[in-house]
């Protein structure tokens, strides 16, 4: 699949530096590619910039790889986990390591184009979170089928309602994101941002993205064992929100009574624009 798109709005600069944050857990064959394009890319978008790779206990040669880049480029910088922790663990201690006013992040296995930051960009200033959603998810048939009734499960539990929950190309405001105590350690993670976000009040925009097939590295995100052990967190997260308090709403968050806004949903070439659905009250 082709990764040019003629109908690419203007780029917009993001109003502060950026943390790009990219989870890896055996991703030697991608993360060379995918630092490289991040480091062409980001200055586009912003004067000051870092790339955080969390290697998440990988067994090839992912640490290795990125350690020579932050070795000779002052812009990436290496978290490594001794042992593999899970991806909610890894994209939490990027974001701790993170400095950004704003902090995005991406997958590491080049199944997104960095280069749709300039889809999420032009709302920056306005929203707390820009998420983006898979226009054409390029996943097996039973990840895709996995993933629907999770978003409607998602709906039930927490009353988020994105239309692709766990798109892994997301634009945030850091200090909102490093305020938020977050505690899943796998694939829940963003679930469990998007609840606390919304109980805190954030503004959201969703906006589509390209996604593309795995060209290289082995997926691990749709195993049975992954996906038992993602309804074991639900069904925790689902308890702990019950009693959760959030922290004091920043300035620039509206009232938790307006929760996670009614942004538009745009798709990646600007055109058909439609109001997103509204989250529901804070209970």
């Amino acid at each position: 699949m082709s990764r040019s798109s003629p109908a690419l709005p203007p780029v917009s600069r993001l109003p502060g530096s950026l943390a790009l944050v990219l989870p890896a857990f055996n991703e030697e064959p991608n993360i060379d590619a995918v630092v490289r394009e991040s480091l062409a890319t980001l200055p586009v978008f912003a004067d000051s910039y870092e790339i955080i790779v969390v290697d998440d206990g990988s067994r090839d040669r992912t640490g290795e790889i990125v350690a020579g880049w932050a070795a000779t480029n002052q812009h990436v910088r290496l978290v490594s986990h001794a042992r593999n922790r899970g991806y909610g663990a890894a994209l939490t201690s990027g974001f701790r390591a993170s400095t950004g006013d704003f902090v995005m992040f991406m997958d590491a296995d080049r199944q997104f184009d960095i280069r749709d930051l300039r889809l999420l960009a032009p709302f920056a200033g306005e929203y707390d979170i820009v998420a983006g959603f898979r226009m054409e998810r390029s996943d097996p048939l039973h990840r895709r089928v996995f993933a629907e009734m999770f978003n409607v499960s998602v709906r039930i539990l927490f009353g988020v309602h994105l239309r692709d929950i766990d798109c892994a190309f997301k634009l945030f405001r850091g200090d909102l994101l490093r305020g938020l105590p977050l505690t899943a350690p796998g694939a829940l993670i963003n679930t469990e941002i998007q609840a606390k976000a919304r109980r805190q009040g954030a503004r959201l925009q969703q906006v589509g993205v390209h996604h593309y097939p795995r060209i290289a590295g082995e997926a691990t995100g749709g195993s049975p064992r992954v996906i038992l052990r993602a309804i074991g967190e639900t069904l925790a997260l689902w308890w702990r929100m019950r009693h959760y308090r959030p922290p004091a709403p920043s300035p620039r968050c509206v009232q938790p009574s307006n929760a996670a806004g009614t942004g538009a949903i745009t798709s990646a070439d600007g055109a058909g624009t439609t109001p997103a659905k509204k989250l529901l009250p804070r209970r």
